[in-house]
């Protein structure tokens, strides 16, 4: 048992749960709140390593038959502490001129509930012994949602280099918002089913 929770695809998931303090740490490096452009870059670099991890410890768990129950308990969840952590930090840095404001706080907070939704349903319908299967387009969202954090994490040291980097980041991330409602729908859906049923 000790094997397979210190397998490789674990450790990977293990250290993406790590990287959530350590992109946190980069925005109080002055023991305030501050995006300075070297936060930023830190932050971002550990947010990509992060994402990577994401997608290497599931092809390797396969690959190598490496599956396990802690591994199918954990990866969920490190990613969900991974993005909420990512949404929060840029909600609550109103300083930075160009993070998650005004009406786009609407589409961090569309992504953080169906987040906790989901989790919800996941763990009721895990009680009736009932699986629901990840769909192809609640893979697709988890790519835009990468993409649009990374974006808004680079922000305004971004724009010195590439001026639409904030404005890229805050499109994409409506775009997940809005794949986030059709596919937290698909779920309850799905999942509508076997409540009624009960």
């Amino acid at each position: 048992m000790a094997q397979r929770a210190f397998n490789l695809p674990n450790i990977l998931t293990y250290a993406r749960i790590l990287a959530v303090p350590l992109v946190v740490l980069c925005f109080f490096l002055e023991g305030r709140l501050q995006s300075s452009d070297f936060a930023r870059w830190s932050a971002l670099a550990i947010f990509i390593a992060a994402s990577l991890t994401d997608y290497l410890d599931g092809y390797l768990a396969r690959a190598w038959k490496q599956t396990s129950n802690i591994g199918k308990m954990l990866d969920p969840i490190a990613d969900k502490l991974l993005v909420a952590t990512c949404l929060l930090l840029l909600a609550a840095d109103t300083d930075n001129r160009g993070g998650i404001a005004g009406w786009s706080l609407w589409a961090a907070i569309i992504i953080l509930c169906r987040e906790i939704l989901v989790s919800g349903l996941r763990e009721y319908l895990a009680a009736l012994k009932v699986s629901v299967p990840v769909t192809q387009l609640a893979k697709w969202k988890t790519a835009i949602q990468m993409v649009a954090i990374a974006f808004l994490l680079a922000g305004p040291a971004g724009d010195k280099i590439f001026p639409l980097t904030t404005q890229i980041g805050l499109t994409l991330l409506w775009i997940a918002a809005i794949v986030t409602l059709y596919t937290g729908y698909d779920y309850f859906r799905a999942g509508l089913k076997h409540i009624m049923d009960e």
